[in-house]
């Protein structure tokens, strides 16, 4: 029997407790009525202070800061802890935000996706009900406790505990409790605790009363919401979220200054979002990117564009306007924060705090917001954020190169790589009728039988290959040396490369045979300003699919300027020079596009600024428009963002 024993001169545990000869039992006190339960916990805390008898030893437990404080709430973390910003500290750190967990409270636990662990029930429900009542608000925070949490093999950290109030709510903790979605606390009888742990739990006593939440008898069903990170899943969604309109977002997490992860309640969907027309700096990789090699480095002002970011719409509703979706599968659109007068575009807030630039190619082509561009052109003349350091020009280094005179050749395509590298080889080429000829005559002469030759990366030799009609050798050289006696050669007359057998097919090459003497046949060519997608991609291989079709096995027109890194780059016409050229309706048909501003003025510049050329951009400019207003090929999601160019 657990029960009050009450003497005429009062409660005797009381004045057990007042003397300090007991302490209080948590497991006990949450049988009494809440009303019963003040006098007991004054007269524990009286012996405490007074350090009496089973309190001789007790000392008030030690803080590392302030045990009174107020902030500004910038992101809740779990059901009972979040991340705050002292009034008067300045976000330019991590560093600067306090962790606390909310006194004597427990909230269910989050799951862990990686091991397979489930959320524990209403986890989501109470995360998401503390960041509505906290996130973005001034609060006030009482610390009561410290204690070392676990935080990885052999870590720890020490969190403060303590009330947090805001508003007219004294205790958020209290209200979590109240509705159900958290409880409290069972502490051992000597541990610290919040000082409003007995409206805890009376307030817990009247949600179990209640069935509310976590005390429910009933079983609890967690909510599905549809993943769209996936880039096929997004694509498939992409059209209902363009037909949406503007529509309320929350913002689930920050990746950098203008990338988020969004929860769109109209559509139970999580989706990755990018800020159309501007771009934010890249900001300090995270642990978990180091740790699997795929860091990037910082630029100027990326931590502090994502730190905007952070304090200005994480964990807030917005309202967005989605407009493309790309090839990775972010969705893409503008973002409103604020209502009433208070709303305002985001991305012209980063981009006139200087936290962003407008994407040159929008510029170009006059797409960009007016309003966007003279925000761009104020932070620059104030030198804002980003302007504030000297810019480094982003034109990549090349290679040097052979400049020789435009000139026009009949070619024939003998190797295709992808839908804008390729082999060809000049009709009526002497050298290429000379080597033929020769390998005619080698292969006559040695029979189709290999021989030991030195096999070493670079060297010319002689290869076995069967071109579906016969068996004959041809010049090869040695690119690397393979698994199971194999070596991956390029067959340099042609530009094909294959793996052979070491043993059966190379032989030395004759002398008179070298390249010294005759130069490879095959030249290695790129189409001039048209770069399109790997040939992983599906827009890759219909970019190759379609040249093939266009060049493969014909006398084509080829415009040569010149050479940039061992490639000749080529302006091809499948009939005359004056028709459209197969760079254009490659770019035509979506499946090519033109490179970028400073990538275009780079070849202009080592080209000389030709005629041809600069002909060339304006067609596959006019091009391009035609294939983005038509949503062909890589443009049928809409825009293509950064991420998708590299």
């Amino acid at each position: 029997l657990v029960g009050t024993v009450h003497h005429p001169r009062g409660n005797i545990g009381a004045e057990i407790l007042k003397n300090g000869l007991g302490r209080i039992s948590d497991w006990t006190i949450r049988m009494m009525s809440p009303v019963d339960v003040p006098p007991l916990r004054i007269a524990e805390n009286a012996a405490k202070r007074s350090t009496l008898k089973v309190f001789e030893s007790y000392a008030p437990p030690k803080l590392t800061g302030a045990s009174e404080f107020m902030g500004t709430v910038v992101e809740v973390i779990s059901g009972d802890t979040l991340l705050i910003l002292p009034s008067g500290e300045v976000y330019d750190d991590e560093s600067k935000l306090k962790k606390i967990s909310l006194a004597s409270v427990r909230a269910p636990r989050a799951g862990n996706e990686k091991t397979g662990k489930p959320d524990e029930p209403y986890a989501s429900e109470c995360k998401d009900r503390l960041r509505v009542l906290t996130v973005g608000k001034s609060a006030k925070v009482n610390v009561h406790y410290e204690k070392e949490i676990p935080f990885g093999p052999d870590q720890t950290e020490k969190r403060q505990f303590g009330t947090i109030s805001i508003g007219k709510r004294e205790d958020i903790g209290e209200v979590l409790v109240a509705e159900g979605l958290a409880s409290t606390q069972r502490h051992r009888d000597d541990d610290e605790k919040s000082a409003r742990y007995d409206d805890l739990v009376a307030a817990e006593s009247i949600a179990k009363a209640a069935n509310k939440g976590v005390h429910s008898d009933s079983d609890y069903k967690k909510k599905t919401i549809n993943d769209l990170s996936d880039p096929k899943k997004a694509k498939t969604h992409s059209g209902s979220l363009i037909r949406l309109g503007n529509t309320k977002a929350i913002v689930d997490y920050v990746f950098n200054g203008s990338r988020f992860k969004l929860f769109v309640p109209s559509e139970n969907c999580y989706i990755t979002f990018a800020l159309s027309n501007i771009r934010c700096p890249q900001p300090s990789p995270n642990p978990g990117a180091i740790s699997r090699g795929q860091a990037k480095a910082a630029e100027p002002f990326g931590d502090a564009s994502k730190r905007h970011s952070r304090m200005t719409v994480l964990q807030r509703q917005v309202e967005i306007f989605c407009n493309g979706v790309t090839q990775g599968g972010v969705i893409t659109g503008d973002l409103f924060v604020g209502t009433g007068g208070q709303r305002r575009d985001f991305a012209i807030e980063l981009v006139a705090s200087g936290l962003a630039t407008v994407d040159q190619r929008k510029i170009d082509y006059g797409e960009a917001p007016k309003i966007m561009v003279d925000s761009q052109t104020a932070a620059q003349n104030n030198k804002l954020g980003i302007w504030s350091v000297q810019q480094v020009s982003k034109e990549p280094k090349v290679k040097a190169y052979e400049k020789g005179d435009e000139k026009i050749v009949d070619i024939q395509i003998s190797e295709i790589r992808s839908g804008n590298h390729f082999f060809f080889r000049v009709v009526d080429d002497e050298s290429a009728k000379v080597i033929d000829d020769s390998m005619k005559i080698f292969t006559d002469t040695n029979g189709t039988d290999g021989a030991p030759c030195d096999v070493k990366v670079g060297k010319v030799v002689a290869a076995l290959f069967n071109d579906g009609a016969t068996t004959s050798w041809y010049r090869a050289k040695i690119i690397e040396k393979a698994a199971k006696g194999k070596v991956k050669v390029l067959f340099i007359d042609h530009g094909n490369v294959a793996a052979v057998a070491q043993a059966t097919h190379l032989r030395p090459l004759d002398m008179s045979l070298g390249t010294d003497r005759i130069p490879a046949v095959a030249k290695e060519a790129q189409l001039a300003l048209a770069k399109v997608r790997p040939l992983e991609q599906d827009d890759g291989i219909d970019a190759a699919r379609m040249f093939q079709g266009m060049a493969w096995g014909k006398d084509l027109k080829a415009r040569l300027h010149g050479e940039i890194e061992g490639k000749v780059l080529v302006t091809l016409y499948d009939t005359d020079v004056d028709s459209p050229s197969i760079n254009e309706k490659l770019t035509e048909e979506g499946l090519a596009r033109i490179g970028k501003r400073h990538e275009v003025f780079e070849v202009l510049d080592r080209m000389g600024n030709s005629d041809s050329l600069g002909k060339l951009v304006k067609d596959l400019k006019e091009a391009q428009e035609k294939a983005r207003k038509s949503r062909k090929g890589m443009w049928i999601y809409g825009e293509i963002p950064e991420e998708d160019e590299e």
